[in-house]
């Protein structure tokens, strides 16, 4: 789990201020380092639609950039410490210099917000967030939930993993093992059965509930002997967003690890269900 060095893309909104204090708060765990990333669009992305001379663009962009670049030089420099904190202006489509930028860099952990506010916070995911999701190879710590008015109140004092039981589930389980070992978390593990009533026909059986848990529960036991964890863990059976974040919700958990790479299946549904996990979330959440 390398959170040597952690990416933040910032636009100067509440909601990138509320994600970097969530990375000040892991860098000061983690003793890490921090780059604060503002990706600059190009002319056309600004001023495409604009009836401007070439020079004019010239101006107007060159404008943009040097007042870019003084509000990423500002932005929290009372609060994050100097030392280990670099400011990166760069030029392009904000998604892929986003990915590039992180392995250049070779950042273990992106932390930014889905961009998802308000009432309709369920149906919300910014463009950029999804593709970063959709291409970053490195863990993202992402949510609706990123608020935070200081560092000092952040606390991750139970961390839950989401197990699919696909091929991610041994990373996932990984990552949030040691995630919640360095920060001195409680670990629980929650899983989602399919919700096989009504469909089965015939030869349905009324026990399936029990079957399906104790395969599920054996599969995790052999999953956590490999890595030498020992979480509780809880399973229920419907909707695999809905029953995710409820029993991380019941379980009390400040931070939800999910895979988002597993394979589809009757066990590995995460993947196409990851991005409702994130928008329902009542805590952050990270896909690994």
């Amino acid at each position: 789990m390398p959170l040597s060095h952690i990416l933040v893309p910032v636009d100067f909104s509440e909601r990138s201020t509320g994600a970097t204090r969530y990375a000040e708060a892991i860098m000061r765990l983690f003793n890490s380092r921090l780059t604060l990333l503002h990706v600059l669009p190009p002319p056309h992305y600004e001023f495409g639609a604009m009836e401007v001379g070439g020079s004019v663009l010239e101006e107007l962009f060159k404008n943009r950039s040097e007042q870019a670049q003084r509000d990423i030089d500002a932005f929290l420099a009372d609060e994050l410490p100097a030392d280990r904190t670099r400011r990166l202006l760069v030029e392009g489509d904000p998604a892929a210099q986003i990915i590039k930028i992180t392995h250049d860099e070779q950042a273990g952990l992106i932390v930014m917000p889905t961009h998802g506010y308000g009432p309709f916070r369920r149906f919300i995911l910014g463009s950029v967030t999804a593709k970063v999701l959709h291409d970053a190879d490195c863990p993202v710590w992402t949510g609706v939930h990123l608020e935070a008015e200081s560092v000092e109140e952040i606390q991750f004092r139970k961390v839950v993993a989401a197990l699919d039981l696909g091929q991610q589930s041994e990373r996932t389980l990984m990552w949030a093992s040691r995630f919640a070992e360095g920060v001195g978390a409680q670990l629980s593990l929650v899983h989602a059965t399919p919700n096989l009533e009504g469909q089965a026909g015939e030869y349905f059986d009324p026990d399936w509930r029990k079957h399906i848990e104790a395969q599920v529960r054996e599969q995790v036991d052999a999953l956590q002997q490999r890595l030498g964890t020992h979480a509780p863990l809880l399973v229920d059976s419907g909707d695999a967003a809905n029953v995710v974040c409820q029993l991380a919700q019941e379980a009390g958990a400040d931070l939800l690890v999910i895979g988002r790479g597993s394979a589809a299946g009757v066990f590995g549904r995460l993947r196409a269900n990851a991005y409702s996990i994130i928008r329902q979330s009542n805590c952050p959440v990270v896909s690994v």
